[in-house]
């Protein structure tokens, strides 16, 4: 029997291809030891265990292939050249001929210059970061917001938070204690907070209770103590 390397169906030792896939088959030849039916492809014999490398095609030495003739005799077997006989000239040297130019020497224009490299903007988004500013309404000061902090403390100078908005300056400023409130800044967005100060902190003239926080739009009013005497203006732009 041959089993099909494929499916392993058993066929009959004469199939030549599998009866179930009809996948080509080993074909079987004689062990010439024992003469046991054995596969084409395989290497020794499963009956007496014999060797079968050298069994199922001989080898016939073949004679090397007859050298290549040599040039000259190539050379001689070839047909004589007809325009060997005939001889032939050099062409002339080539020379680049510039025709004259028609236009008056006035009107030629010179090729334009190539315009100069500007930056590409392909592939790159430009980010506006939008400022915010305070408009101290009693002295009518404006009070830009420093950009690339995450906090902005407004208060009076001290040796524990010195502040980013200092209010020391102006009117009134003894209502304001020295750390009173902080302006933080999350993604497009300024939100106001009250950090414990004396007097409290109002937005549009309601308290902002201490914890809670507001987020600050432009036009929105801002009293640092009681009675609405340093009052700024949140302002963006």
């Amino acid at each position: 029997m041959v089993i099909c390397p494929n499916c392993e169906h058993e066929n009959p030792d004469s199939a030549i291809q599998c009866e179930a896939c009809y996948t080509p088959l080993p074909q079987t030849i004689q062990c010439p030891h024992c003469g046991s039916p054995v596969l084409s492809n395989a290497t020794f014999c499963g009956q007496c265990g014999a060797s079968l490398q050298t069994v199922g095609s001989a080898t016939v030495p073949s004679s090397p292939p007859p050298p290549p003739p040599p040039f000259a005799a190539m050379m001689a077997q070839m047909p004589p050249d007809p325009w060997a006989t005939f001889p032939m000239s050099a062409p002339p040297p080539y020379r680049d001929i510039e025709e004259p130019s028609t236009e008056p020497a006035s009107t030629q224009l010179s090729p334009p210059p190539p315009p100069p490299n500007e930056p590409s903007t392909v592939g790159f988004t430009q980010i506006q970061v939008q400022k915010a500013s305070l408009f101290h309404v009693q002295t009518e000061t404006h009070l830009e917001l420093p950009q690339g902090l995450e906090v902005i403390h407004i208060g009076k100078p001290n040796p524990k938070i010195p502040p980013d908005i200092d209010i020391s300056g102006f009117p009134h400023a003894d209502i304001v204690s020295r750390i009173h409130a902080d302006i933080r800044v999350e993604g497009d967005g300024f939100y106001i907070e009250d950090v414990g100060s004396s007097n409290g902190t109002y937005i549009n003239h309601k308290s902002l209770p201490h914890g809670n926080r507001h987020r600050l739009r432009s036009g929105d009013r801002i009293s640092l103590g009681k009675g609405d005497l340093v009052t700024l203006i949140f302002q963006l732009f």
